[in-house]
């Protein structure tokens, strides 16, 4: 499974707990962006929330604490 670049930053930003909101003023992209970034994570990493986002992507050496 592979990861856009856009993709991985915006996991590394939920990793450090940024809110949509703030992704989006962080990255000056619109929050609607950020969602659908967010749901390709979810499908991709086959996971229904945030906490199984985080597990997954530690568990793959894509994060790291």
């Amino acid at each position: 499974m592979t990861l856009t670049e856009r993709e991985q930053e915006i996991l590394d930003l939920i990793s450090k707990e940024y809110t949509t909101e703030r992704i989006a003023q962080y990255l000056r992209i619109t929050t609607s962006t950020v969602e659908t970034h967010r749901r390709n994570l979810f499908q991709k990493m086959e996971v229904g929330s945030v906490v199984g986002l985080i597990k997954e992507a530690l568990k793959m050496g894509l994060i790291t604490i």
